[in-house]
């Protein structure tokens, strides 16, 4: 299932000074699964399209990273 926001565990070494980070998140932009532009992509209108950065709704994405429930990073 397609989901912008990645997490996974980072190792923490036996002899590492800092205490470990349980989870580590980060977010991948929509057009990494876009692939080719397919025809015929419905657009904002020109006003919209200059506040949101982006002329399709497919690769509009506010970027949010929140931390995972229970996560502490």
């Amino acid at each position: 299932m397609y989901t912008p926001i990645k997490c996974y565990q980072p190792y923490h070494g036996p002899y590492d000074p800092c205490p470990p980070r349980t989870i580590a998140c980060y977010q991948t932009p929509p057009n990494l699964y876009l692939g080719f532009q397919p025809q015929n992509l419905a657009q904002y209108p020109l006003q919209e399209a200059l506040y949101k950065g982006t002329l399709w709704p497919c690769l509009y994405d506010p970027y949010p990273t929140p931390l995972p429930k229970g996560g502490k990073e």
